[in-house]
């Protein structure tokens, strides 16, 4: 072989040797992480999430790869969405924004990982068979905005102790989250010797016309149920509430941020960076059923002060003392 010919095979050997080294390397993990909701206004769970994932030693981009699919708040494309990350091999699937999101991601797949965080029963629903072994493909973070109703109404009776009369906000199109708040609702307004209105709204325009409602009928106050539906449009519900001059009471502190009232529910950022925690675990070879479920406990009580004086309550020294953040 004359000299050139040989420098020249070696010099094109020696190219090639990267690429057959990244060739060989494991390609990178994939996590599917569906959401039943639009991106818009979710951007500090998705933070959290993420956060969690890299405490679990894994940094999107760099050692592990993100989808994102979100269904904009149509429920119907959640299943095949779910189908579409299945098809796409992915390792473990994110199921976030409340139980019909989960039940997608179930329906689509009894072998990929899912991780789920739902303020529903999980056992109820038929997500796991406990929250200690799950025994199946799913397991996740349960938290307990659902079974703060009671709380959430004797919180809204100290900041307006006339409230006898309360409309209480439901989704029917979310059965499942419709069904359970009432379930709570009930029995904690009996208890506080109030009187309950049940109003439907699924849309926006359903949302517009509920408070028109309200305006006629003057209730004393709202109780507005953790809803996706409803976390999306919270603007919209916290300016009504304020235009109308009807106190509200919600479940996440992202209401209050935007000029709700008042809001007790879990810390939220919390559930998400957990979940962030259970997929790292998933991508580290830990199977769902090996992961109990974990119940977050984590509460926050959050008082928009301003939009009380708009509203002009008088917030309690004792509300306040006991406020995780007042906002002014």
């Amino acid at each position: 072989m004359k000299r050139r010919e040989f420098i020249t095979l070696i010099g094109g050997a020696a190219a090639a040797w990267p690429l057959v080294a990244r060739a060989q390397q494991p390609a990178m993990p994939v996590v599917g992480y569906l959401d039943g909701r639009s991106p818009e206004g979710l951007t500090d769970r998705v933070r959290a999430f993420r956060r969690g994932l890299k405490e679990g030693g894994f940094v999107e981009g760099e050692n592990v790869t993100v989808v994102y699919l979100w269904a904009e708040n149509q429920p119907d494309r959640l299943l095949e969405m779910a189908a579409e990350l299945v098809r796409r091999q992915v390792a473990v699937i994110v199921a976030s924004g409340g139980p019909t999101v989960v039940s997608a991601a179930k329906a689509a797949t009894a072998t990929t990982p899912v991780v789920f965080g739902t303020a529903e029963d999980p056992v109820r629903l038929g997500f796991v068979a406990s929250l200690a072994r799950p025994g199946g493909n799913l397991t996740g973070i349960n938290f307990l905005n659902r079974e703060l109703a009671g709380k959430q109404l004797e919180l809204l009776r100290e900041l307006v102790p006339a409230a006898n009369r309360v409309a209480t906000l439901v989704n029917p199109a979310n059965e499942a989250v419709r069904e359970s708040t009432l379930r709570e609702v009930q029995p904690g307004a009996r208890a506080l010797g109030m009187q309950i209105q049940v109003l439907s709204a699924s849309t926006s325009r359903e949302i517009d016309a509920a408070f028109a409602t309200f305006v006629r009928e003057r209730p004393d106050a709202v109780f507005v149920a953790s809803d996706p539906l409803f976390n999306a449009r919270r603007l919209q519900l916290s300016l009504l509430a304020m235009r109308h001059a009807v106190p509200a009471v919600y479940s996440g502190r992202e209401f209050a941020e935007v000029g709700g009232l008042i809001t007790y529910g879990s810390d939220i950022i919390e559930v998400y960076r957990q979940m962030g925690v259970y997929s790292g675990r998933v991508l580290r070879g830990t199977k769902p059923a090996d992961l109990p479920v974990v119940q977050s406990t984590k509460l926050e009580l959050v008082i928009n002060q301003q939009t009380a004086r708009i509203l002009g309550l008088t917030v309690p020294d004792k509300l306040l003392a006991a406020a995780d953040e007042v906002i002014e």
